[in-house]
């Protein structure tokens, strides 16, 4: 190593997602936006980077995410920005900022990328992680929780998903939520000194943050303290998440009741979801979701419902990599490798390269002068169906080689008939 030089890696939490990896990736981005555009949605894309502000006001400054995990930044204008730990916030901003309640009214989103947290590492969550999510806005019906919830099921059965539970849970209104809050707070200070630090500080500013805590101290706590949200739930509410269940019911989805469920995040109202997979260990969850009808309202649009989801990406794919479910699989034309012998051949090659791309055809070609018998492995290696082989021969005939990389048969094609032997042969 030159003296100068220095090492270069990878931040902790950071993963890059190399080609061998980026198949999964595409094909389940690809079955999200099938699934989701059969249920009416459109993608939206917000920025990484936002007002550190927008993140406090909805998720909460009590949460851990706020707390502890969000990364935050002051630029030279002074202004405080955060990387985006999730997506509802920046969807909900826009929502408000372009005025869609008035162009549009209810509107059913989706998006997808990257969002930022700096916890401990850990697998299926780095510090850099994915998302998928979904966010239909506009309405408090309780028809739009049945269809978001149904959505991820189906979304997960496209993937031929197994083994996953869907539990929900009524969060209530704000107003049951400072009953809720007064009376959990009682429950828990008999038990406060089995609770971890975190925890103990939670129970005087939010104690529902306690019942999402995954130390498994409180966790044995929460498991033995009486059930104190469905007796403060006001009947408004109640009627809403017995409609949920009875349309979930009537689409045959089954589901959970999880009495001391909350998700980690202060927006959530009424209808709350999780979905696990019990091969993750103890964070098991792979989606999560619920309605928030106040968000809007606060972010100084008008008073109306919402509900959404989210889906970890990492986590996701590796449920679907221990149950080898195989999602690699590419959904693209067969890929034409073009081999050739000599730097006229080679010139030709490239010639016909470029048209078989401008067709639609997924083709490539050597660039660091292997010899046929390499250039042959690499077409192997990269799954190639087909290899147009130019040699001296081929080139005086304004011929090619066309090899049949399952059969190993070959044939002499015309160059001119070329791209049309090769659709037909990729239709068949």
């Amino acid at each position: 190593m030159k003296e100068n030089s220095i090492k270069v890696q990878i931040l902790r939490g950071m993963r890059d997602i190399l080609p061998d990896e980026t198949g999964k990736w595409q094909n389940v981005e690809d079955a999200a936006r099938s699934v989701f555009a059969r249920y009416g949605y459109s993608e939206i894309r917000t920025p990484i980077l936002e007002d550190k502000n927008i993140f406090e006001r909805s998720i909460g400054s009590s949460t851990d995410i706020v707390q502890k995990e969000m990364y935050s930044l002051t630029d030279r204008g002074g202004r405080i920005m955060a990387l985006r730990p999730e997506g509802t916030a920046s969807i909900a901003r826009a929502y408000v900022e372009h005025n869609l309640a008035s162009k549009e009214g209810f509107v059913k989103l989706f998006y997808m990328g990257p969002m930022f947290r700096g916890e401990r590492p850990q697998a299926g969550r780095q510090r850099q992680f994915h998302q998928i999510g979904v966010e239909a806005i506009g309405s408090q019906n309780p028809h739009v929780d049945v269809e978001v919830i149904s959505l991820l099921m189906r979304f997960f059965e496209s993937l031929k998903l197994k083994g996953f539970k869907l539990s929900i849970n009524n969060l209530g209104c704000f107003k049951d939520r400072a009953k809720i809050r007064e009376s959990l707070k009682d429950v828990l200070k008999k038990d406060v000194s089995q609770l971890c630090d975190d925890c103990k500080g939670r129970l005087e500013r939010n104690p529902l943050r306690v019942l999402d805590c995954k130390v498994e101290g409180c966790r044995q706590v929460i498991r033995e303290i009486p059930d104190v949200l469905s007796k403060h739930i006001c009947e408004d509410c109640r009627t809403h998440f017995d409609t949920v269940k009875k349309g979930l019911s009537s689409l045959k989805i089954p589901f959970e009741l999880d009495s001391k469920m909350v998700r980690g995040l202060d927006y959530y109202t009424r209808t709350g979801f999780e979905v696990t997979h019990p091969s993750l260990g103890s964070q098991d969850a792979i989606g999560a979701g619920g309605r928030y009808d106040s968000l809007i309202k606060d972010f100084g649009g008008p008073e109306i419902g919402a509900c959404g989801f989210a889906i970890g990406v990492e986590r996701l794919i590796m449920v679907m990599d221990g149950l080898k479910i195989d999602i690699a699989e590419k959904k693209n034309t067969p890929f034409i490798y073009i081999a050739t012998l000599g730097k006229d051949s080679y010139n030709k090659g490239f010639e016909i390269l470029d048209s078989l791309r401008r067709e639609g055809i997924n083709a490539d070609i050597d660039y660091e002068e292997k010899s046929l018998k390499a250039q042959m492995r690499l077409a192997d290696k990269r799954n190639a169906a087909f290899v147009l082989i130019i040699g001296d021969e081929e080139l005086k005939t304004s011929q090619v080689l066309l090899r049949n990389m399952k059969t190993k048969g070959q044939e002499s094609v015309k160059i001119d008939a070329l791209i049309k032997e090769l659709k037909e042969r990729i239709r068949a």
